[in-house]
């Protein structure tokens, strides 16, 4: 009988990925399901970016690109590392590759090998223990609760470095909690790294614009953390470019040389016109990406006051990103007279089926008594959304 490689055996499914199918699905039945599952703007790429792509079609880049991508482009984002973050690239120490995502699974593949430990604190967004498994390591999960803001400490990741630790991965802003870790605390964190040789940080910094406090932090700027850390980030959130499929990496030259040569075996160089268009959107008007922050900033106002006013669930205020990741925990072992919620997962299902709004359970984000609400949707759709949300649970014993 045919069968998949035990490599491929080992992996779950993206249960981000499978919610919104099942949405969609429910969609095509004639069913109004509201959508929350997905983290995705929902704001059309800028015009003047648009204009660039169409512009790079009509100058024929239609040919394949360098495999770390084009001179400009490199140069664009590591001037924006400099502009931005006060960090300074040179442009051999930047590759661009097919989204934000290639970015992450390339650096795990290109450090990690098999049996090596990467900590990864939870909540997690959902691929990251799946590719440390393509790539033979151990996930190590460090869980941080809704008490601490769903941010590890430093004691807590002294507490989980061994002889075997080789990489530690971050993600703020974060998905699935849209937490933000400040300076002082990342200062703290990169000071446990630095106390253990070979020890490496795969900064996702991806909803890096999308923050509330004021000013983005990376713990590639903390004194002598540029040379272990990764940084991962991308046009797709900041400008709503999700679907032109273009993210980056900087970091060391070395390990930039060793994912290019990971990335010439497999997707070689990324697209011409999304290089194009992306190069535009580093180089022009940045008012875009205030005005979109200033409209996520508002709906989290606005599903953060609905979401409190839901009995029996716990609700904290994200300061970045586009999510609520609410602890549903009090309504575990509760009932409709139809059907036991024994988890989160079982609570978004019965969300989806029954309210008709599509969520996402926190089992696959590593913190089974939360779920997960995107609010990159309109106003009109995250009342109703919440108020179908509120009279499910009411019914709920």
């Amino acid at each position: 009988m045919a069968q998949l490689s035990d490599r491929l055996n080992r992996l779950a499914p993206s249960a981000t990925l499978a919610m919104s199918q099942k949405s969609s699905e429910m969609k095509a039945q004639g069913i109004d399901v509201i959508n929350m599952s997905v983290g995705e703007p929902d704001f059309m790429t800028p015009d003047f970016v648009k204009e660039a792509g169409k512009q790079a079609i009509d100058d024929n880049y239609s040919k394949y690109s360098p495999v770390p991508g084009y001179p400009a482009l490199r140069k664009a984002i590591a001037e924006k590392l400099k502009r931005e973050n006060g960090l300074d690239y040179a442009a051999s120490e930047i590759i661009v590759g097919t989204g934000g995502k290639q970015g992450v699974c390339n650096t795990i593949l290109a450090l990690v090998n098999p049996g090596d430990e990467v900590i990864i604190p939870a909540p997690y967004w959902v691929s990251y223990p799946q590719m440390v498994k393509l790539a033979g390591g151990v996930p190590v999960i460090v869980p941080a609760g809704i008490g601490q803001d769903f941010k590890i400490t430093a004691a807590q990741l002294e507490a989980a470095v061994t002889p075997k630790t080789k990489l530690v991965i971050l993600c703020s802003p974060s998905n699935p909690t849209g937490s933000v870790y400040s300076e002082e605390e990342l200062g703290e964190l990169a000071e446990v790294a630095l106390a253990h040789d070979g020890l490496f940080v795969l900064s996702d910094e991806i909803y890096e614009h999308i923050n509330y406090i004021g000013g983005h932090s990376s713990i590639a700027a903390c004194p002598g953390m540029k040379e272990r850390t990764v940084v991962c980030n991308g046009v797709s959130k900041a400008y709503a470019m999700t679907g032109w499929r273009l993210g980056w990496v900087a970091a060391p030259e070395w390990i930039v040389k060793g994912l290019g040569k990971l990335q010439g075996q497999y997707t070689s160089g990324t697209s011409s016109v999304s290089q194009m268009a992306a190069l535009a959107a580093y180089e022009g008007d940045q008012s875009c990406v205030a005005a979109f922050r200033e409209t996520f900033r508002r709906r989290r106002d606005l599903i953060v006051s609905l979401a409190k006013d839901i009995p029996g669930l716990e609700v904290n205020v994200p300061q970045g990103a586009f999510y609520l990741f609410p602890d549903c925990s009090a309504f575990f072992g509760r009932s409709d007279g139809k059907r036991v919620i024994r988890n989160s997962t079982d609570l978004a299902l019965y969300l989806l089926e029954e309210g008709h709004v599509a969520t996402v359970g926190g089992d696959a984000f590593g913190a089974p008594g939360c779920f997960r609400m995107s609010y990159a949707t309109d106003d009109a759709s995250i009342k109703e959304a919440l108020r179908r949300i509120k009279d499910v649970l009411s019914r709920l014993e």
